[in-house]
């Protein structure tokens, strides 16, 4: 008998940490009749049928999520072609709220689990292998035993709900990791906690009212071997992570202390909660040990109190200053359009606003009515008008129309091209200048794109400077020298370029002199005393020297804006580079 638990990934570098929890907590007794199947959903349904079929499993489980429900729902459809006796199973998120629907829906599942499915799951398998036996035993058929699958909880038939499951102790489910075999060249998730204190009402994590924390000794245990195992990065799917200091700043310490400088840590956060302690200790870690996602979602106050937020915003602007200032954790903000009570003027206002926070990544998401969710059942109430598929994204509602979210749809992508790249860190901040807000900036740059037409064919990566050059000198054409070596200099800042722009500076008129300081740091090396060992020209390749007249490397915007008389000589040093930017050091050499 074999219980093949198949997930859908939204990408090849996912992993379904649900699959291999059950595998783990049904125990080493019953491992042996379960397989593991991962596919994406970039694959072809036919590609996946046919994967399936040659596996032959008894029974299939599916685990499912807004991203693979539409795939899964058309394997369903063709499984029972071709493996008519395997039963279907689905379970997850997706289909836990609204399962005595989907059931008559589709005729060949056999059942869904519903809720947290580590217990239900063993005792579902636990029912397959003996009826296994039994079939065995009789010598034949048997006909299924309805009676023991009524008995037990979590699960939905077609005759009806089982009963609702409680949930479950997370202390006992098992290390998911005890080899990495299977999760090369994939992001390790790891959870802490399950439930969230917050009742958000946008978020399924808010009917789950308990959290339920791991053991601190165990954590660290299992802490311990990613960062023996040297993993690039483990990222936390703790709703929110430090819903309780002591839980959040042990862990903390322990990252801290145990630190292999190569292991990266992802954590949601909620900003407001970090304390001064936490600050300090977040102050002491290595440039990149840890990463935070920050949900602000909106800074409209009433919004907030609409969606069951208590947010203290000034809070999380003092939290994100004081994290930024010592420039080691890499933060990422989010926002999302289409709550109730925020129109299209009030989104502008958060957005600026979580803008000047200036975190490194500004997500810029819209609302997903979710099944089970507060905003699901008061929809109606809203006038939310959302897709009828998943991802089940808002299209208006009584506050937003849809023409304005396709213009949101818009800056979202010039959000992403241009500042979430962070290719154009010097540029940007001396652009935005030029407009009565960062969101008014992304605005017009998003509507050169669709005069110019580059919406329908999007710039390669390269010519994306080229683009935001023309798009500066419709703006400001008297600052075009400016804008050229703001762009050279961010084209340089991360990569040691072999090819060069059409918009950067002839550098022939300034060879003699840029040849002079690499012959000169060869016979005397002052400025990349790490290149001794290399002869000048050796040194020219692995470094970039370029001319300014505009002091570009500068941070603030106004003193970039300020011409010299004389060029200066920067030198870009690649061996240099920033552990949080991953920018390239940067020294003028003649002034």
């Amino acid at each position: 008998m074999q219980f093949l638990l198949t997930a859908v990934n939204a990408k090849y570098i996912h992993s379904n940490p649900a699959i291999y929890s059950l595998k783990a907590f049904a125990g080493s007794h019953l491992q042996s009749f379960i397989a593991l199947a991962e596919y994406t959903i970039n694959q072809k349904a036919e590609e996946i049928l046919g994967n399936l079929y040659k596996r032959h499993p008894d029974v299939i489980g599916f685990s499912c999520y807004i991203w693979n429900i539409d795939r899964i729902q058309e394997l369903l459809w063709e499984i029972p072609k071709v493996l008519p006796n395997t039963d279907i199973w689905l379970g997850g998120p997706e289909v836990s709220f609204d399962a005595e629907i989907l059931i008559r829906k589709f005729p060949m599942i056999k059942g869904i689990m519903v809720g947290e499915g580590e217990e239900t799951f063993k005792e579902l398998l636990t029912y397959y292998v003996e009826q296994k036996d039994g079939k065995a035993e009789s010598g034949g058929q048997r006909d299924d035993d309805l009676s023991k699958l009524k008995k037990i909880p979590g699960l939905v038939l077609r005759q009806g709900s089982t009963g609702e499951r409680p949930l479950t102790d997370i202390n006992k489910l098992p290390f998911l990791y005890e080899s990495l075999q299977d999760f090369a060249h994939k992001i390790i998730y790891y959870e802490t906690s399950r439930g969230c204190p917050f009742r958000c009402s946008y978020c399924l994590s808010s009917i789950d009212k308990k959290v339920r924390l791991r053991d601190l000794d165990t954590v660290k245990r299992e802490l311990a071997f990613f960062l023996e195992q040297k993993v690039p990065q483990v990222k936390f799917i703790d709703r929110t992570f430090n819903c309780n200091h002591n839980h959040a700043i042990e862990i903390w310490r322990y990252i801290q202390k145990h630190d292999n400088g190569v292991t990266n840590f992802h954590f949601e956060i909620a900003a407001d909660l970090i304390d001064e302690e936490e600050l300090l200790l977040l102050e002491e870690m290595r440039p990149g040990l840890i990463q935070m996602e920050i949900g602000v979602q909106t800074t409209n106050p009433k919004t907030l109190k609409e969606i069951n937020r208590s947010t203290d915003l000034c809070r999380v602007a003092e939290v994100v200053k004081r994290i930024r200032e010592h420039r080691n954790i890499h933060l990422h903000l989010d926002l999302i359009a289409g709550l109730p009570l925020e129109g299209y003027e009030s989104f502008q206002n958060s957005f600026n606003d979580v803008y000047g926070m200036k975190p490194e990544q500004l997500q810029l998401g819209f609302l997903k009515v979710l099944k089970g969710t507060q905003i699901w059942e008061k929809a109606q109430e809203y006038g939310i008008v959302y897709q009828k598929k998943p991802p089940y994204e808002v299209l208006y509602t009584r506050w937003i129309s849809y023409e304005e979210i396709l213009r949101l749809k818009q800056i979202e992508e010039m959000v992403e091209l241009y500042y979430n790249s962070n290719q154009f860190t010097h540029t940007l901040p001396v652009l935005e200048k030029m407009f009565e807000s960062p969101f008014i900036l992304f605005e017009s740059l998003a509507a050169f794109y669709e005069e110019k037409g580059y919406f329908l064919n999007s710039p390669a990566r390269n010519y994306r400077y080229q683009v935001l050059l023309a798009f500066a000198i419709s703006v400001a054409p008297e600052k075009e020298e400016l804008y050229r070596e703001l762009l050279t200099f961010d084209y340089y800042l991360r990569e040691n370029a072999k090819t060069r722009p059409d918009f950067c500076r002839d550098l022939i008129p300034y060879r003699d002199s840029i040849w002079a300081f690499y012959q000169k740091e060869e016979e005397k090396p002052e400025v990349l005393s790490e290149y001794k060992a290399y002869h000048a020209r050796q040194t020219m390749k692995m470094t970039h020297m370029e001319v300014f007249f505009y002091p570009v490397w500068e941070k603030e915007p106004e003193k970039m804006t300020v011409r010299r008389k004389e060029p200066v000589l920067v030198i870009f040093d690649y061996k240099k580079k920033d552990a949080l930017t991953k920018e390239a050091r940067v020294r003028s050499v003649t002034e």
